[in-house]
């Protein structure tokens, strides 16, 4: 079973590894060869570019170590496992590249082909990541099919376990089996989706010692941590692998991020990526870019619905709102006007409503292509907004649902965006609140560029028509 033989299973990974960067290095080299690869005044003979392998493999084996490319591949993700693989690539070229010029003088190295490198670069990525979906697909095709399974014992009934169990036995190919929970309050023999409770805590060591657990996860309710420390000892003593899976889901009801100070763990109640200077500089640089190539690409479909708004309706052509955004603070908001003039009084307090009488009827078509949004590019060069972000509520709104929706404000710790993670998912207009603000916190505590990206790219295909823009 592979589960009792992971050391050989990684060094027969590393062997696998070792072939495919030989395999990508000599497939480089080829299209070089077959002049493919455009390489100027090259000289060198085969043997010599060869001999570069002695130091390449090892060097890039280290690097996969480093960037934990030989875990378990149980529950590690596949983006994770492919971003690690550019990781340790691009490193690896960035060596590959820095030794090339150091050596740049010696009239041997200078005939060595750059663009082989770049060539290496790209092949090796693509081939590591077939091998390894390849021995990922393979894996979990095994446990699917009850092949290389870990036995697991939970100790506490909690929501920690519920959580626990749903997810093993909604993932399968993870190969976990639950043998049982250990619980001193809920009846022996009662079950939870098929796990029974099997004794009480005071029988953990005599299970222990039956040798047939590969994995204890601690899953007390939180009114039972007293017994935490006299648990992990007796499973740290017996050997077996111990995880802890803390049960604070309504105290901490997001993903954490610790930080370890001096050897003090301190846990954040929430992670916010885009509290990083570099991330919230890089945001703004592409919403920067983003706002002004719309304003030039849009600018003659804003111009015809400008002249359309002032034929069909006296009044302003753009329309402005509060609206509530970065850190509480208020700004103005701008928009296409779509509904004929009213008094503040009188829109501040009323969602737009199917047939509404106040919206135009150039209006209508602009609020269900998002056309009316388009002014707000301007409010995205301004710094009030940014391209993808929680879609800014008014002040009204604000106020009730931060007393009705647990974390709504939350959403008010990253700039307002033109287009969010919710809106791509359906939620638009008159729609359920809850469930925005929990796409929007999974936006605000998940955020990767390549995150606003995809947001941005569905939104094309999917986010400009609105079903739900009365």
């Amino acid at each position: 079973m592979i589960k009792d033989h992971q050391r050989e299973f990684n060094r027969l990974q590393v062997v696998l590894d070792a072939i495919i960067i030989m395999a990508s290095y000599g497939l480089s080299w080829l299209l070089m060869e077959i002049g493919l690869v455009p390489s100027k005044g090259n000289t060198l003979e085969g043997q010599y570019y060869f001999l570069a392998l002695i130091l390449v493999v090892p060097s890039y084996l280290l690097l996969y170590g480093i960037f934990r490319l030989y875990t378990p591949k149980r529950v590690q993700g596949r983006r994770l496992e492919f971003a690690n693989i550019c990781k340790a690539n691009s490193i690896g070229l960035l060596i590959f590249t820095l030794v090339l010029y150091l050596l740049g003088k010696d009239i041997f190295w200078q005939h060595f082909s750059r663009p082989m490198v770049l060539y290496f670069f790209v092949i090796n990525i693509v081939l590591e990541t077939v091998e390894r979906n390849a021995i990922r697909m393979t894996l979990r095709s095994m446990r699917s099919k009850g092949y290389n399974q870990k036995y697991i014992l939970l100790i506490g009934y909690s929501r920690a376990a519920e959580g626990y169990v749903d997810r093993v036995l909604s993932n399968p190919e993870w190969g976990y089996r639950i043998a049982g929970i250990l619980d001193d309050h809920i009846q022996r023999g009662k079950e939870y989706r098929g796990v029974r409770i099997i004794g009480n805590t005071s029988e953990l060591n005599t299970i222990l010692d039956m040798n047939v657990l590969d994995e204890i996860a601690i899953t007390l309710s939180i009114n039972e941590y007293k017994n935490l420390e006299e648990i992990v000892a007796a499973c740290e003593k017996s050997g077996v692998h111990t995880k802890f899976i803390p049960d604070y889901n309504n105290i901490i009801p997001t993903k954490p991020y610790m930080e370890d100070l001096l050897g003090l763990p301190v846990i954040h109640i929430r992670h916010v990526p885009l509290t990083n200077g570099i991330n919230a500089a890089m945001k703004r640089a592409m919403d920067i870019f983003g706002a002004l190539t719309a304003i030039i690409l849009f600018s003659p479909v804003m111009l015809l619905t400008a002249v359309l708004i002032k034929l069909t309706s006296p009044g302003p052509i753009i329309y402005s709102q509060e609206r509530v955004g970065l850190h509480n603070k208020p700004f103005k908001m701008y928009k296409f006007r779509s509904m004929e003039v009213q008094k503040p009084s009188e829109e501040k307090e009323k969602w737009t409503t199917p047939h509404d009488p106040r919206v135009t009827s150039v209006g209508k078509f602009i609020r269900k292509t998002s056309i009316d949004e388009m002014p707000q590019f301007f409010n995205i060069l301004m710094g009030s907004m940014s391209l993808v972000g929680p879609r800014p509520e008014r002040p009204f709104f604000v106020e009730k649902f931060k007393e009705e929706i647990p974390r709504y404000m939350v959403k008010h710790q990253v700039r307002p965006g033109l287009t969010g993670w919710a809106q791509v998912n359906g939620y638009r207009g008159d729609t359920s609140i809850t469930k925005r603000i929990e796409h929007d916190l999974y936006y605000i505590e998940n955020w990767t560029l390549g995150f606003d990206f995809k947001i941005l790219f569905l939104t094309v295909f999917k986010g400009f028509i609105n079903k739900n823009a009365y």
